[in-house]
């Protein structure tokens, strides 16, 4: 067996395949005119690379027929992809990969819409965006939940989705190296919404290894990818997955998130931040009054 038949996807899905064409091409098309250093794209592309391995190739099989490698999976498309496209701050990038008419036609119009405005808002609240992140751990992992999400293809491509989507937006929060305005949260804000994170991951994670029955039988109904492997070390493996690399990488978060904090303090970046902040203020009361 070579590459190309790991590389040949389980089950096909027009969707990955178009949403990771068009973020690479995108991104591709804006880094030259973004200027963007070698190592963002670096990060981009593992990251995408990482997501679309973990969505999209023969590994899938395994990730349906072994909850250690489920764990695996939801490791990537939850934490490790979206952690590096959002290291690789691509925003810029893609922005300017879309043609300016369409951003002038579509893009601009959209996102000045009042209900895509609020939702924004919403999601990215530091207590909402918490919540998400580590409420779809558990959500997908409730024993119930979790046999009808591996039985149903449909629901099961929406549990991956939703681990993608969350983990890009919680991301993005965590690693944005910029002040606050433009970014969305302070810098001090960032290190305490992740360290949050930490301690409900390692409570699931501890829970399930020390669990002395299955909880997860869907993968015994099923049939287990490796038979010499039993479902209580399976699932043992798949809650120290949970436990240590999920929250290492909350640490690792944590600790760009301090570096970017201490850059800004150096240049002088956080006073620019507060004035910043007083001028919003200002503004929005100003309109508020009229």
């Amino acid at each position: 067996m070579n590459l190309l038949y790991w590389l040949e996807p389980w089950e096909p899905s027009p969707t990955v395949v178009i949403a990771v064409l068009v973020a690479g091409v995108l991104f591709a098309r804006g880094a030259r005119k973004a200027k963007v250093s070698a190592s963002r794209r670096v990060a981009f592309w593992f990251g995408l690379v990482a997501l679309y391995v973990a969505l999209h190739t023969r590994l899938d099989y395994f990730f349906e027929h072994e909850f250690f490698m489920h764990r695996a999976q939801h490791l990537v498309l939850h934490h490790l992809g979206p952690f590096f496209i959002a290291l690789s701050y691509p925003g810029a990038a893609i922005r300017a990969g879309i043609p300016f008419a369409w951003r002038q036609r579509f893009v601009r119009p959209a996102l000045a819409q009042p209900f895509v405005r609020a939702t924004l808002d919403v999601l990215f609240n530091p207590v909402v965006a918490v919540v998400l992140f580590v409420g779809l751990i558990y959500f997908w992992l409730l024993s119930p939940i979790h046999f009808v999400a591996m039985l149903d293809w449909r629901l099961y491509r929406v549990m991956n989705w939703s681990m993608v989507i969350d983990g890009l937006l919680f991301w993005w929060l965590v690693v944005d190296p910029r002040p606050a305005p433009p970014a969305r949260l302070a810098p001090g804000r960032r290190i305490l919404m992740v360290v949050a994170a930490i301690p409900p991951q390692i409570v699931l994670g501890a829970l399930i290894f020390f669990t002395p029955h299955e909880l997860y039988p869907i993968y015994s109904i099923c049939g287990r990818a490796f038979t010499w492997l039993s479902p209580l070390r399976d699932q043992q493996i798949g809650g120290l997955l949970l436990w240590i690399p999920g929250s290492m990488m909350s640490v690792i978060g944590a600790l760009i998130a301090l570096r970017h904090w201490m850059r800004l303090s150096a240049r002088g970046r956080l006073s620019d931040e507060r004035a910043a902040r007083a001028g919003l203020a200002l503004r929005q009361a100003a309109r508020a009054s009229h």
